[in-house]
């Protein structure tokens, strides 16, 4: 990515929205936005055509949902990274596009600076969670999960190493990496490679995911 600007494909069924959404990310110099879309069916065609390297994607949207479009947008564009679109009342579809592969979650009410820093993280291969809404979210999403899946992503996170087993802890927090490592006394950049080998270990695209699994383990 490094002296290219980040291509991003807006897809939103209201206008006002994806113009609000606009005018913000091309406030940012090394953000370019090179489509919108306002169906689902649409916005995997433009991340496509686009090359786009993030997609921001509405959940309730007409002729494709965003839940559906999303597997398809995966496979059209498997070098795109799709950041959800949400508000509260849509707790459980957020679960369902995280678990699915999605690189995380905003807001629509999010402020400008945390959008742009979004869109950065999850052009950088990072998962984003909107720091506002991570731990509620989580939490909630998390209660009255069944025994079974408790068990499952117990057994799962019991192949990690101690200090793995911290690091995933603090995922699960929503902390970031440079969070991470001042909790542990550790450089950002080490954090960075016990991720990368926690999402090995366990199989997950992302540390969004990584986190869920780890609040289902009880970390």
């Amino acid at each position: 990515m490094a002296g290219q600007p980040i291509k991003v494909v807006i897809a939103d069924d209201e206008p006002l929205i994806r113009a609000g959404i606009r005018m913000i990310l091309i406030s940012d110099p090394d953000i370019q936005v090179v489509g919108e879309a306002a169906d689902g069916r649409a916005a995997v065609e433009a991340a496509r055509a686009h090359a786009a390297d993030v997609v921001l994607l509405d959940i309730q949207m007409p002729v494709l949902d965003g839940l559906s479009a999303l597997p398809e947008l995966r496979r059209a564009a498997p070098g795109a990274r799709v950041i959800i679109l949400t508000t509260f009342g849509e707790r459980e579809n957020v679960l369902r596009a995280l678990e699915h592969g999605g690189a995380g979650f905003l807001l629509k009410d999010t402020a400008p600076a945390e959008l742009i820093g979004a869109v950065r993280a999850a052009a950088a291969g990072d998962a984003y969670l909107s720091p506002a809404a991570t731990r509620h979210v989580v939490e909630r999403l998390a209660k009255g999960r069944e025994a079974a899946r408790a068990e499952e992503a117990r057994g799962r996170v019991a192949a990690l190493s101690e200090k793995e087993r911290d690091v995933l802890a603090l995922l699960g927090e929503g902390l970031s990496n440079a969070d991470a490592g001042k909790r542990l006394h550790m450089s950002e950049g080490t954090v960075k490679t016990y991720v990368s080998r926690i999402l090995a270990k366990l199989d997950c695209e992302n540390r969004v995911q990584a986190a869920l699994l780890a609040r289902d383990a009880g970390l």
